[in-house]
């Protein structure tokens, strides 16, 4: 981990790197706009082509729908833990989102209008499973788990599958508990492309949800509008925020958590101790040691970790909100705590105190995982019930709020030379 301070004459310049904007490569965004044409044009022909390119497995159309016979093995191998980690996992997720569902209104503006709003779930949206190492079981819930909660009737999911055709049992047990009716054997922007245009095989939904990688994320960018899409979540990354009152070790747990994500992670601890940030990184050392994903952690603590010492938790607090971090773990004296939680602004998810780790709201505290990175936490927020409604607004009108509002119907038609829209009311004002 690179520590840089105040005193260090590229100081600013490492500050001014940590204020971002996702903004895709030419050479990606070339390669994901042929992917969509192709999927566009040739369907289920270029997804088997990909999925033999890509993922090194040969399917036929038929294929590339798991098989209620697979979902059945695949239920019938998954540990009870595992069964029943998903279950409190699901409760949590359907708690949390239904308390931030969307409800119907209406009431009566100033010319006598009824005015409202509808709120109905999208019937059929897919979700984005990635695949590679890690069987992220808890993305299926993530995602899968709102779209129930909010009454979606089709869920559908693609995910890649290895190069013997095979899905990980454990992430399609959570697709079928999570509510996925129909799961696809296939990744990449390829799968996105199939998911908004529609194949022989798969036919399109109204919005596409999940994370994945950099060419994931731009074929979601590339298709919005097309599809409507949920945020353009890439890599994972931390930031944790700390005075003298955090634990080391605690501390340096975080990190490493994020780290073994992938070596596109990226992992930040901002912190007024020169303490702390030296225990952090002796801790880091040791627990590295004892990993699994070892060399990933590594990798990513040589190239995209970073210590910064900061002045004051102000300070550090503001350099939050530039970097607009996935995760922020915020570790404070509780007498700072609520004015600089207050002050966090762009934070994807906030983990207040020693032992709220990003690990349990990745699993099981309920709120979704998959959440802005790359700084677009600026523009935008994680996965949400509401996301997962369609709003429609409602206008009744009589003749007496038709009166009432002439005037200014009226003029807003005169001033924007739209002498139709003014006679579309007139015409009612004055029917006898």
């Amino acid at each position: 981990m690179k520590v840089f301070s105040e005193t260090d004459i590229h100081y600013d310049e490492i500050l001014a790197q940590m204020n971002r904007r996702f903004l895709p490569s030419g050479e990606v965004r070339d390669i994901v706009a042929d992917i969509i044409d192709d999927v566009s044009r040739r369907g289920d022909e270029a997804l088997t082509d990909y999925a033999r390119r890509f993922d090194h497995v040969v399917l036929e159309p038929s294929a590339l729908r798991i098989t209620p016979e697979e979902m059945q093995a695949a239920c019938a191998a998954v540990s009870e833990e595992v069964k029943e980690a998903v279950e409190a996992s699901l409760h949590n997720i359907h708690y949390f989102a239904r308390n931030s569902l969307r409800t119907d209104w209406s009431g009566v503006n100033a010319q006598g209008c009824k005015v409202g709003e509808r709120f109905v779930p999208y019937d059929r949206i897919g979700i984005y499973i990635p695949g590679g190492k890690a069987p992220l079981v808890s993305t299926a819930l993530m995602t899968g788990g709102f779209a129930q909660a909010a009454g979606v009737s089709q869920i559908v999911a693609v995910t890649p599958c290895g190069a013997d055709g095979k899905v990980n049992a454990n992430v399609l047990y959570a697709l079928q508990e999570a509510g996925a009716a129909e799961i696809y054997r296939i990744g990449g922007a390829q799968a996105v492309a199939a998911l908004a245009l529609g194949t022989a095989s798969i036919a399109p939904v109204r919005k596409i949800f999940g994370p994945g990688n950099r060419f994931v994320v731009e074929a979601k960018r590339q298709l919005m509008g097309t599809v409507a899409i949920d945020l353009l979540p890439g890599p994972s990354e931390v930031m944790v925020l700390a005075d003298a009152t955090a634990n080391p070790v605690f501390v340096a747990a975080d990190l490493l958590a994020q780290a073994e994500h992938g070596p596109d992670s990226v992992i930040a601890l901002v912190t007024t101790s020169e303490t702390l940030m030296e225990s952090v990184q002796n801790e880091i050392k040791i627990q590295s040691a004892t990993l699994s994903r070892g060399s990933i952690v590594k990798a990513v603590l040589d190239e995209h970790a970073v210590g910064v010492l900061v002045p004051d938790l102000k300070a550090g607090a503001r350099l939050a909100n530039s970097f607009a971090p996935e995760h922020l773990v915020l570790i404070v004296d509780q007498a700072a705590e609520e004015e600089i939680l207050d002050s966090i602004a762009t934070a994807g998810a906030i983990y207040v105190g020693n032992y709220s780790t990003v690990a349990c709201g990745d699993f099981l505290a309920g709120p979704s995982h998959t959440l802005p990175t790359g700084g677009s936490g600026k523009s935008f927020s994680g996965i949400r019930a509401d996301q997962f409604q369609r709003r429609t607004s409602i206008v009744r009108m009589d003749k007496a709020a038709a009166e009432r509002s002439l005037p200014y119907v009226s003029a807003f038609a005169r001033v924007e030379g739209l002498d139709a829209h003014g006679r579309s009311l007139a015409l009612r004002v004055n029917d006898q």
